[in-house]
């Protein structure tokens, strides 16, 4: 690749006057310009659109499953801590029952709250990144006409996977289930105080 550098010299007329002279002078660029280069980059990373698209749709599966997982790890906990409240609150003791029954179950609800308010930011990191990965399929889709085309008439996909509606819609429920627990648990634990406190059946 070659440009054109200009040489500026200084030549002496008959008169003595100096008169600039510019002359032309081949130069070769050993590099190409920065947006060549930024271009071929994001060719040789990413490939084409097809592999771009692909890559989008495998980060969204791998992050979809894994906030499943901790979706499912989370449920599992809170089912055990509300087994072992409802066995603490049957307790019948008569010696040392009802005070068995005043310390352990509030207990129990306070370590459900915590492992409510514990689960959030990592079930909710993953649907920030879900939902930054479907932007940059809508993105792509829109940005390359072909790919869009292609990607309404095959029956595999659909308009509705890529809009926010679509997607959010479905990870409703991991995003709520711990604030739904976590209010679940206050009040059943301000209700095993009350009732052991007031003592309403008596």
């Amino acid at each position: 690749m070659s440009s054109i550098q200009l040489n500026l010299s200084v030549e002496v007329s008959s008169k003595g006057l100096y008169i600039p002279r510019v002359t032309p002078v081949p130069r070769i660029l050993t590099e190409a310009p920065a947006e060549e280069t930024l271009t071929d980059h994001n060719a040789k990373m990413f490939g084409s659109p097809k592999e771009r698209l692909d890559f989008y749709r495998r980060e969204i599966q791998y992050e979809t499953s894994i906030l499943a997982n901790r979706t499912d790890a989370y449920l599992a906990a809170q089912s055990f801590l509300l087994i072992a409240f409802a066995s603490c609150m049957s307790n019948l003791n008569p010696e040392w029952g009802k005070l068995f029954t005043l310390a352990v179950p509030p207990f129990l609800a306070l370590l459900g709250l915590l492992s409510s308010l514990n689960a959030w930011p990592g079930i909710r990191a993953a649907y920030d990144i879900i939902d930054h990965w479907h932007f940059k399929q809508s993105e792509l889709l829109r940005s390359e006409p072909l790919m869009g085309l292609a990607y309404d008439e095959s029956p595999l996909f659909s308009e509705m996977e890529s809009t926010h509606k679509g997607y959010r819609k479905s990870l409703l429920f991991s995003v709520r289930t711990p604030w739904i627990f976590a209010t679940f648990w206050v009040l059943l634990g301000t209700y095993a105080v009350y009732i052991q406190v007031t003592n309403p059946g008596a």
